[in-house]
């Protein structure tokens, strides 16, 4: 039986498309794609550890909070020990106009947390998931302005770092699309095929048969 972590923001945390500023709302158990995932994993231990906002290596200077990623990853994969594969899906709020970074430096970024998981948890497999691209728009507009410009070139970028450390890589546009309402959480839907497709790619990261 394996132990799965995964490390992200609120499209992990399940965070429903926004459709005022400050009106978070969360989807079902069940309509998050860690469930589904684990549900198409039966017998493994999936673990969600989704923060709306976390970003890579960003102390937040408008919503404050430790949603800096690196800051607290070395305490959550204590927390969780043992672990064989630790997934990281993290960027999306790299991509916010106040951090004014680039698709190679979100990459960089997200590269240094890998670092810190392979050193914290010496015998995990690392996945490394590009963030499904995003389209601001409505309450989200404003704060991802550009964003879709920033994001190009993540997905080569985020898989070349793969490469570097010996971990796996994940498109996650592959298998998921934002919602229209803010172009930057999903549906339902998209989160339940989401999970139920990444449970291909884990096995294969864990070796497992079934």
């Amino acid at each position: 039986m394996a132990d799965i972590l995964i490390y992200g923001d609120s499209n992990t945390h399940g965070t429903q498309p926004l459709v005022s500023i400050g009106a978070f709302t969360r989807h079902a158990p069940g309509d998050r794609w860690p469930d589904a995932l684990a549900a198409a994993l039966p017998g493994h231990t999936v673990i969600a550890e989704g923060l709306p906002g976390r970003t890579s290596v960003h102390d937040d200077p408008v919503d404050g909070g430790t949603r800096n990623g690196i800051a607290v990853l070395p305490a959550i994969l204590g927390s969780h020990l043992p672990l064989d594969l630790v997934i990281i899906m993290l960027g999306t709020n790299d991509l916010k106009q106040r951090f004014s970074v680039s698709a190679f430096e979100i990459a960089r970024s997200v590269e240094r947390l890998a670092k810190v998981v392979q050193a914290e948890v010496p015998g995990a497999a690392v996945m490394l998931v590009a963030p499904v691209p995003v389209a601001p728009a409505g309450v989200q507009a404003t704060s991802f302005a550009g964003a879709d410009m920033r994001q190009v070139g993540l997905d080569a970028a985020l898989s070349e770092a793969a490469a570097r450390l010996g971990a796996s890589f994940v498109r996650g546009g592959d298998l998921g699309q934002v919602s229209p309402v803010d172009g930057i959480h999903w549906d339902a839907e998209t989160h339940r095929a989401f999970g139920a497709a990444m449970a291909v790619p884990v096995r294969q990261a864990l070796g497992l048969t079934s």
